[in-house]
């Protein structure tokens, strides 16, 4: 089969806002791809790193990156995920057990945009959760290399409650002796030629640049 497409030309793309994250309804990227062995590399993330809003998965920041350093890429990332919001799934079946079940060398966290929208209603849950999920990965995978990311960002407006979830995040990363990345909520901020026609995820461009910048940050962790 050929590549399936993110964005399809001349299909409609639905945007919901479902719980106040962006979900997209679209045509999702395989879960695995590049070489056959090799580092096996796992994103837990949202329609950041899936991919949405690029004309082609391999257009993607992850996907971009895994292929320059010859890694396998198990991204089964989610449209509109949190550690909380527009959750269903806790334990068995959701993406960090999928993650730990599939026992990559790294493991990338880049979770905690969709979040915001629920932090009025659901913040201490959102702390907790938070701390859970990246025990989970680390009991599950105590050999992996984790690494976190800052929560992305997609508008220049930066809610009070973004500065706050990073540092959570930042804070259990630390816990658990994971790498943390810092500045990503910055990525993209003030390029509005760098975002997709829906206006809320990155386009090839966008995606591109947020490639640029991760390469750059794991270069200097010696990746």
């Amino acid at each position: 089969m050929g590549k399936r497409a993110l964005v399809i030309a001349g299909a409609a793309v639905l945007v919901a806002a479902i719980g106040g994250s962006l979900l997209v309804i679209n045509n999702s990227a395989p879960v695995e791809t590049g070489p056959k062995s090799g580092t096996l590399v796992g994103f837990y993330g949202d329609s950041y790193t899936l991919g949405t809003g690029a004309s082609d998965y391999e257009k993607r920041w992850s996907t971009i990156v895994s292929k320059e350093r010859g890694w396998r890429e198990f991204n089964p990332s989610v449209n509109g995920l949190g550690f909380v919001n527009n959750r269903s799934a806790y334990g068995p079946g959701d993406l960090p057990d999928q993650i730990i079940q599939k026992k990559p060398d790294i493991v990338f966290v880049t979770m905690g945009l969709n979040d915001n929208f629920s932090y009025d209603r659901a913040a201490r849950d959102i702390h907790a959760q938070i701390d859970i999920d990246l025990d989970r990965l680390r009991a599950g995978l105590p050999d992996a290399r984790i690494i976190v990311v800052e929560p992305f960002w997609y508008t220049d407006d930066r809610p009070e409650s973004l500065g706050v979830i990073s540092g959570w995040v930042e804070e259990a990363a630390d816990e658990i002796g994971a790498d943390y990345i810092s500045g990503a909520s910055r990525w993209i901020e003030g390029h509005p030629e760098w975002m997709a026609a829906d206006g809320l995820h990155p386009n090839d461009e966008g995606y591109a640049e947020m490639a640029t910048r991760m390469d750059a940050e794991l270069v200097a962790l010696g990746l």
